[in-house]
C-alpha cells in the first residue's frame, strides 16, 4: 500500500459529497488516473439507513454537473418560486424559475440519497479502472504514508461547524439551525419560503415525499433552538407558525427535529505546494442561502477540470506543472468563494439585527430586487450557478 501512495498522482481525503464528486469528476475524464481515496465510510451501504436526512438545497447548476456525473436524484422535488421577507416590516421579494428562462431555481435532496448516488457511480467507475484505489473504514488512527511532492494531495473532510477546528476567518454566529419536516395541508407546491426574522432566518422548501410535506430549518439562538427542539409536537407547531406569520397553509404534524450549531470557518489560502482545500475544508457557511454544498461541488468540479488537463499532457513538468495548477486553481475560484462567503455572511448578520436604520435598508433592498428584475436575475442566477 505505501507504493500506491508513493506512486499516486491524486490522493483526495475525505468521501463526504465534494470528495466522492471530485473522484468521479477526475475519473470519468482519466480512467488511467492513479487516484487514491480515503474514506472513514465502510464498504457497504448499511451505515446510510441511519445517516442524515435533512434536506440539502441543491441548485440548477449543481443539478447539471451531478447529472453530468450520472448521479442525480431523479424524484428530487424542484423549486420554481422563492418568497423572501422579513417578519413584521415591509419589503418582501418573489423570485421565480421563468423569469430567468430555466426550469427550476434549485431542488431538494436528502443528504443521505446524495451520498448514496454519489458512491454508486464511484462504484461504477471502480469497476472500471485498475489505477484508482478506494480506501474504506478508514478512522482516525490512519496515518497517511509519505507522498510524492509530484502528488496532489486534495483536503476534502470538512465536516460540520462544530466539529472542525478554527480557521483563518472563524464566527460563531451564536446560533443552530433547527431541522426536520412537516406534513402540512394547503400549501403551495414547489415554492420555498426565506422568512427573516429578528432569530434568525426560517425556511420551508418542498420535501422529497411529495406536496403534502415540506422541511423546515428554522435558524435562532442556540438557547431557544435547545427549547424549541424538546416542545411537545403540537406546541412545536404553534411557536413555528406564530415565528413565520405568513398565510402559506396548515402544519398538522412535525417530525425528525435535529439541531446543529452554526458558524463562518474560512481558510484563506486553499493551497500550499502540492496541497488544495475544497468543499466544507476550505469554507464552512451559514445555512441561509443554502450555498454550502453548491459551492464545494463547484470546487470540485474546476479543481478536477484543470487536474484532468495536467495529468493528461504528454509532457508534464513534475512539481512546476502541478504548482501552476494549483495556483490557477485558486485564482478561479477566487471571485466566486469570495461573492457566495460575503453574501452569506451578510444575510446572517445583517437579517437579523434590530437596528432600526438597517431594518429599514433590509426593506429597500428587498423592494428593490421585486421592482428591479435584472438585479434580481443577477442575484438568482450567482446563486444557481456561481461563477465557474
Amino acid at each position: 500500500m505505501i507504493d500506491k501512495f508513493q506512486s499516486a498522482q491524486v490522493v483526495i481525503e475525505g468521501a463526504g459529497p465534494v470528495g466522492l464528486a471530485c473522484g468521479i469528476l477526475l475519473l470519468q475524464n482519466n480512467p488511467d488516473l492513479k487516484l487514491i481515496l480515503i474514506d472513514k465510510n465502510p464498504a457497504t451501504d448499511d451505515f446510510l439507513a441511519n445517516a442524515d436526512t435533512r434536506g440539502i438545497a441543491i441548485s440548477e447548476g449543481s443539478k447539471q454537473l451531478l447529472e453530468n456525473m450520472g448521479a442525480w436524484i431523479d424524484n428530487a422535488p424542484t423549486i420554481h418560486q422563492v418568497h423572501v421577507s422579513q417578519k413584521g416590516h415591509f419589503g418582501r421579494t418573489v423570485m421565480d424559475c421563468a423569469e430567468i428562462a430555466q426550469q427550476a431555481l434549485g431542488h431538494i435532496v436528502r443528504y443521505r440519497d446524495i451520498l448514496l448516488s454519489l458512491r454508486n457511480q464511484l462504484r461504477y467507475l471502480e469497476s472500471n479502472t485498475t489505477s484508482f484505489v478506494w480506501l474504506r473504514d478508514i478512522d482516525a488512527t490512519f496515518s497517511m504514508p509519505s507522498i510524492s511532492p509530484h502528488t496532489c494531495l486534495i483536503h476534502a473532510d470538512g465536516g460540520l461547524f462544530h466539529e472542525q477546528s478554527a480557521k483563518d476567518l472563524h464566527k460563531d454566529y451564536g446560533q443552530s439551525a433547527l431541522v426536520g419536516w412537516l406534513e402540512v395541508k394547503d400549501v403551495k407546491p414547489n415554492m420555498a419560503w426565506e422568512r427573516f426574522t429578528e432569530d434568525g432566518p426560517i425556511a420551508i422548501l418542498p420535501h422529497h415525499q411529495g406536496q403534502n410535506t415540506k422541511n423546515f430549518v428554522w435558524c435562532a439562538p442556540t438557547e431557544k433552538i435547545d427549547l424549541l427542539t424538546h416542545l411537545p409536537d403540537q406546541e412545536f407547531l404553534i411557536q413555528l407558525k406564530k415565528a413565520i406569520q405568513l398565510p402559506i397553509g396548515q402544519f398538522l404534524s412535525v417530525h425528525q427535529r435535529k439541531s446543529y450549531p452554526l458558524g463562518l470557518n474560512i481558510k484563506n489560502e486553499i493551497i500550499k505546494d502540492n496541497e488544495v482545500w475544497i468543499g466544507n475544508a476550505a469554507q464552512t457557511l451559514h445555512p441561509v442561502a443554502g450555498q454550502g454544498l453548491n459551492l464545494g461541488l463547484r470546487d470540485a468540479y474546476t479543481l478536477s477540470r484543470l487536474l484532468n488537463s495536467t495529468y493528461t499532457k504528454s509532457t508534464v513538468d513534475g512539481i512546476d506543472e502541478l504548482n501552476r495548477t494549483l495556483v490557477e486553481y485558486q485564482k478561479q475560484r477566487s471571485r466566486d468563494r469570495q461573492t457566495t462567503i460575503r453574501v452569506t455572511d451578510l444575510m446572517a448578520s445583517v437579517f437579523t439585527s434590530t437596528f432600526f436604520p438597517i431594518v429599514i435598508g433590509r426593506g429597500i433592498a428587498l423592494s428593490a430586487l421585486q421592482w428591479l428584475p435584472p438585479v434580481k436575475s443577477l442575484l438568482a442566477r450567482q446563486m444557481m450557478f456561481g461563477q465557474r
